[in-house]
């Protein structure tokens, strides 16, 4: 039974939710689904709940905000045929997807931008994983794919992960890096704010820095002073600035959320799950384009 006992830990922590605001309410989340291994961390109060529970934020300030700060991380896949909108009533606004008010700048004019807010160090994020990649391949040759990095949990390490993504974007890699950083820290463990294996945050000084982080970019042919420079330059400290501001322009309140076209914000949870979440995707940007 000792010997089980890490592995034990590991998928409980897969079943916890990591919240900003203990009182923050909100519908069960969805069962993750089996193919996903990784662990999570905790809930800041300790409560257990579904591996894909969202990670609460702070409350929206509903100000206008820049155009989306992330772009697209996943190699391009063979464009789907755009599906004709077809309202069957199956989808409730206010339900399970939320209207946006007022509807926020897109990065990526003549497409519709769909986004997820997400973390590497989020743990639900890390499970709905494979999930944004499968919406991202499924996206019909109108629609493209964004990325936006929150920081709202520094208890644990977030800001230094969006500096990150931020950093590897403007160098050109996020493309074939953001993958494997979601590995890095839930699977392998080399840049983990928890300690895996013993299911408890490590402690403060053991998570990793901007120099550990820089390490790894460099088996992706990045100069680890280059990546340093680049992560504290004041392009990257305004960009996630503009990230933090666009997060609470779109009333996002925890991750991971998507975002269609910055007109329609939800969450797994709204959608009804993984699958579903798939679906909703399409069916709002199949919305979007016919002009509904």
């Amino acid at each position: 039974m000792l010997k089980r006992l890490p592995f034990l830990c590991a998928a409980l922590l897969a079943l916890a939710a990591c919240s900003h605001d203990s009182n923050t309410g909100g519908s069960p989340q969805p069962a993750a689904p089996a193919a996903s291994s990784t662990a999570a961390t905790p809930a800041a109060t300790g409560s257990a709940a579904p591996a894909n529970a969202t990670t609460a934020a702070p409350a929206a300030s509903g100000s206008a905000a820049p155009a989306a700060a992330g772009s697209a991380a996943s190699t391009a896949a063979t464009p789907v045929a755009a599906a004709p909108f077809v309202d069957n009533g199956k989808w409730v606004e206010g339900k399970n997807y939320f209207v946006i008010e007022p509807a926020q700048p897109t990065s990526h004019p003549g497409k519709i931008e769909v986004t997820e807010v997400f973390s590497y160090a989020c743990p639900a994020c890390n499970a709905f994983h494979s999930t944004a990649d499968q919406i991202a391949k499924s996206l019909p040759p109108n629609a493209v794919m964004n990325y936006l990095a929150a920081s709202f949990r520094p208890d644990e390490n977030w800001p230094l992960f969006q500096r990150a993504f931020y950093a590897a974007q403007a160098l050109g890699v996020v493309g074939k890096t953001h993958d494997a950083m979601f590995d890095a820290a839930w699977k392998t463990g080399e840049l983990a704010t928890y300690d895996l294996k013993a299911g408890k945050p490590k402690p403060k000084e053991a998570w990793p820095t901007i120099d550990d982080i820089a390490k790894f970019y460099a088996k992706y042919g990045v100069d680890p002073k280059e990546f340093v420079g680049v992560a504290n330059s004041f392009s990257i400290n305004t960009q996630m600035k503009r990230a933090d501001d666009l997060m609470k322009a779109y009333g996002v309140d925890s991750t991971p959320t998507m975002i269609i076209d910055g007109k329609y914000r939800f969450t797994t949870s709204s959608a009804g799950g993984y699958a579903q979440s798939i679906e909703l995707t399409q069916w709002l940007v199949a919305k979007e384009a016919a002009g509904k």
